[in-house]
């Protein structure tokens, strides 16, 4: 295989819902690109694409996989993507190396609910898109009713490229009102007639020639200009016009194909070479501190990572994008982010399951290489010294949390250790060991994804686990002032305990005057502060301790171990067990024994004094509010609230965006649990949502009633 250089590349990502036909158009492409001699499918298992054994199963794309085609001279990098939004964190990270999306339409449905979703993930990520209406053999097809959903859904003019002679099971021609010529398969070899379009159909093609002239010319005056004077444009001036707007995401170019019998494939990769941004014209890399990287080949090294997997008989395999210079066979770099050297010991541009081993890459290229030593998704390995660190790529919130374990006892540990791995291959699935919950939290993008998890765990690494509810972390704080005091005293032969403790406790806001005096029980508590120390919580908030200790009632040297106390109940709040925060203690007064005072006897004082003050201080339970952000069919807006309704969310804003609603509510975590899949119950799946923690705030009376009596519950159970 030849080396291209940078302007001999195009990077590529195939967009659209499950079912569109991503994975079969893909297979033409690398089938007319020479890369496979004969096209798989995905009722054979025999797709380059997808190749695990889950795709295999579901029959669907589960993980983006990269493969290629070489065509007139160009090396087209493909990025075949899952259509599932559960799925969307492979989306997002070829994104990041892709310059250009190929949204796909299926013609018996039109834009559907995940081409609504992934155009706003296009949307948001600035990538120009090309719509392909796909699927026209189908006897459902109907090319005018997918070009109208376009229109009606899409926030970017379409504009008609090519467009079908005889849609339905008999479609094997279509016109192509660019270069004005009528394009006849055969079957489904992929063999094309070129012919000139029917005088039937002049008039149509004529017109949609003009639209797409005049779509071209808006983009440049100079263009424009031209067009007015001579009333038409070549087709190298169309293509300059089409360029410029579909970089600046002014215009959809829409074509017609059929994947599964290569119809239109080969025309699609024509104009993605000729018009659709590559390496050179596509924006550049930003490094982390804000600097642009040119895709200059004889610019130092920079590769980007923008996938790792760990593989059978391989091991680790790393998917990278060249965003800088050249890399060769042997070249030592290094990781930027750890300051680790690297070896590249072998290079292979990558067609789905096949490898195609290769002695270096230019600039704008996408590869793999394997045993890498410590290098992860979103690192840049670079030439020593160059100090280029790509900005990395933002994966989403997570949406859907479960709590896990396995179900046979002692094998915390391989748990563990594949669930880390599995955060390896996706950054999407965050693992958390909580120590304040004591489970294991797993989050993802929604229920399948977490449900895909545990089929590889049970499948693969024959790991069976449980799945649960997770406990939701509360927070426990006090609402007024309370004063308690507690003596420790032990006598049981040789030395004693003793320490007795007296201590004020009040709500703690940031800014509050130091305290001086407290009302206690009508009586008023006069306070001088000796020494004051803060502690920020790891779990959030503060705990403020003062020592008012006068007449050496109790020695200085005590004081870390009534702190030490009090903390240990914070850690354990006296109503649920949960952390308590945000909190001020004064110790005011005590006494101590010259013999039997010491560090344990104080810190049991101090502990216990805190514990009767909170229970007096108006305690209450505060519970993580979560900020969700829902976008909602208008048509499934009253739903989706009534919903929300029953979840005691607080709805804070909504808005319109092309026939969806954007619903911004504040939702209590507790509230949240499988949320995904009711909203895609409501919404038949034409829903999407994003969720981030906000605050903590206090549970209704009635919500704090239930949680104590559950406490209470699992007290007299242990």
């Amino acid at each position: 295989m030849k080396t291209y250089p940078t302007n001999e590349i195009k990077n590529v990502v195939l967009l659209g819902a499950s079912g569109s036909g991503k994975t079969t158009l893909a297979e033409a492409m690398a089938f007319d690109g020479k890369v496979i001699d004969r096209r798989g499918s995905i009722e054979t298992d025999s797709t380059l694409s997808d190749y695990t054994d889950i795709e295999h199963i579901y029959k669907r794309s589960i993980y983006p996989t990269l493969l290629f085609a070489e065509y007139n001279g160009y090396k087209l990098n493909i990025i075949d993507t899952p259509g599932a939004d559960d799925f969307c964190g492979g989306l997002f990270s070829a994104f990041k190396v892709a310059d250009v999306g190929v949204m796909l339409i299926n013609a018996q449905n039109g834009f559907e609910v995940g081409s609504e979703i992934q155009a706003r993930y296009a949307r948001s990520h600035d990538k120009p898109i090309i719509a392909v209406i796909n699927q026209l053999d189908s006897e459902k097809a109907s090319w005018e009713a997918s070009l109208d959903s376009i229109r009606a859904a899409s926030q970017v003019t379409p504009v008609v490229v090519q467009y079908p002679v005889n849609p339905g099971p008999d479609f094997n021609a279509f016109i192509d009102v660019l270069l004005m010529k009528m394009y006849k398969f055969k079957g489904d070899t992929g063999i094309r007639e070129e012919l000139d379009i029917p005088a039937e159909e002049m008039e149509r093609a004529t017109e949609l020639n003009r639209i797409l002239t005049e779509a071209a010319a808006e983009n440049d005056e100079a263009l424009m200009e031209l067009y007015f004077e001579k009333g038409v444009l070549t087709q190298d001036e169309l293509r300059s016009g089409l360029k410029l707007g579909l970089a600046k995401r002014d215009l959809i170019p829409v074509f017609c194909a059929s994947g599964k019998r290569d119809i239109g494939a080969k025309r699609l990769m024509e104009f993605i070479i000729n018009v659709a941004p590559g390496p050179l014209k596509a924006p550049n890399f930003v490094t982390v501190d804000g600097r642009e990287i040119e895709p200059d080949s004889n610019g130092p090294t920079a590769l980007f990572v923008f996938k790792t997997t760990v593989e059978p008989h391989l091991g680790e395999v790393t998917y990278f994008r060249v965003v800088s210079g050249k890399v060769t066979e042997g070249m030592e770099l290094v990781n930027s982010k750890t300051g680790n050297k690297e070896k590249i010991s072998q290079l292979f541009a990558v067609a789905g399951k096949n490898r195609v081993k290769v002695t270096e890459m230019m600039a704008g290229d996408i590869g793999c290489t394997v045993k890498l030593k410590g290098t992860r998704t979103n690192q840049t390995l670079s030439t020593p010294g160059s100090n280029i660190e790509i900005d990395p790529i933002r994966f989403p919130e997570p949406r859907y949390r479960v709590a896990v374990k396995a179900v046979k006892t002692g094998e915390d540990e391989k748990l563990g250790e594949l669930l880390n791995r599995a955060n390896f291959e996706d950054p999407t699935i965050l693992v958390e060991y909580s120590k304040e919950l004591k489970q294991i939290i797993l989050q993802g993008q929604g229920e399948h994804h977490l449900n895909i998890l545990k089929w590889q765990l049970a499948n693969i690494n024959k790991m069976e686990v449980e799945y649960f509810a997770p406990k939701i972390p509360f927070r426990e704080t006090i609402t007024k002032v309370a004063a308690a005091n507690y003596r420790h005293k032990k006598q049981s032969g040789g030395a004693g305990q003793f320490g007795e403790v007296w201590l004020v406790i009040e709500p703690y806001q940031e800014g509050m005057p130091e305290p001086s005096k407290f009302k206690i029980d009508g009586k008023e508590l006069q306070v001088n502060i000796k020494s004051k120390e803060e502690v920020a919580l790891d779990w959030g908030g503060k705990l403020v301790f003062y020592s008012a200790i006068v007449g050496g009632a109790i020695d200085a040297r005590f004081l870390p171990a009534i702190l030490k106390g009090i903390m240990e109940k914070m850690e354990e709040g006296p109503l649920t067990g949960s952390y308590a925060r945000d909190i001020r203690v004064v110790v005011y007064d005590g006494k101590m024994h010259p013999v039997d005072s010491n560090e344990l006897s104080f810190k049991l004082a101090g502990r216990n004094a805190f514990k009767e003050a909170f229970k007096k201080a108006g305690a209450k339970i505060m519970e993580p509010i979560y900020s969700v952000e829902i976008l909602v069919p208008s048509d499934k807006m009253g739903d989706v609230m009534s919903d929300l309704q029953n979840r005691r969310a607080m709805i804070e804003g909504m808005s319109s965006d092309k026939g969806f609603e954007r619903l911004v509510a504040r939702v209590p975590l507790s509230e949240m649990y499988r949320y995904s899949t009711t909203l895609n119950s409501l919404t038949n799946g034409r829903a999407t949502y994003s969720m981030k923690f906000s605050s903590y705030e206090q549970v209704p009376a009635e919500v704090q009633d239930k949680l104590l009596k559950a406490y209470a519950d699992t007290d007299k159970d242990e």
